[in-house]
């Protein structure tokens, strides 16, 4: 058995999956804000020297999962280890926003792209030095990504 204990929530203006961005790249500017739970805000100190966080949460609306499924970004069925689909074995989903703020528990961010009153599970500092890696091949996705602002969520992981 595994367990994990909701950190904080994550508001954002997306009361409904569809319509909202796919991800945070595809979010421009869209502000949100993390409260954290405030027995766990001394864990805080030092993340304002940060521009950007990666935030990795429960996705709670989540029921079920599918092994292979259409990606928003193909029409052709994949497994889900090789899409980043809501419905999955174990329902976690991470993005990389940017931070702009942060008061005593509240974290101010933009580029968000998750559901309202979303379950924050943690939080790492976005580090370019290791999170940025140059690839030589992207899979299925390769050149599917240039108008990622305009693909939003639709009804099919409902």
């Amino acid at each position: 058995m595994i367990e994990f204990k909701q950190i904080g929530t994550i508001y954002t203006p997306f009361k409904s999956r569809e319509g909202m961005p796919i991800q945070s790249n595809g979010a421009k500017g869209v502000k949100g804000k993390i409260v954290i739970n405030k027995e766990f805000s001394p864990g805080l100190k030092d993340l304002t020297d940060f521009s950007h966080i990666i935030v990795i949460f429960y996705f709670h609306k989540s029921i079920g999962f599918d092994l292979q499924t259409v990606p928003f970004l193909d029409t052709e069925k994949r497994g889900v280890f090789a899409t980043r689909a809501p419905k999955r074995p174990n329902a976690i989903g991470l993005s990389v926003v940017k931070l702009l703020g942060i008061n005593k528990n509240v974290i101010d961010i933009e580029n968000v792209d998750m559901l309202n009153e979303t379950p924050l599970l943690d939080i790492k500092p976005y580090i370019p030095d290791f999170d940025i890696h140059k690839v030589k091949k992207s899979g299925w996705i390769e050149n599917k990504t240039k108008a990622l602002d305009k693909i939003k969520s639709d009804t099919r992981f409902k």
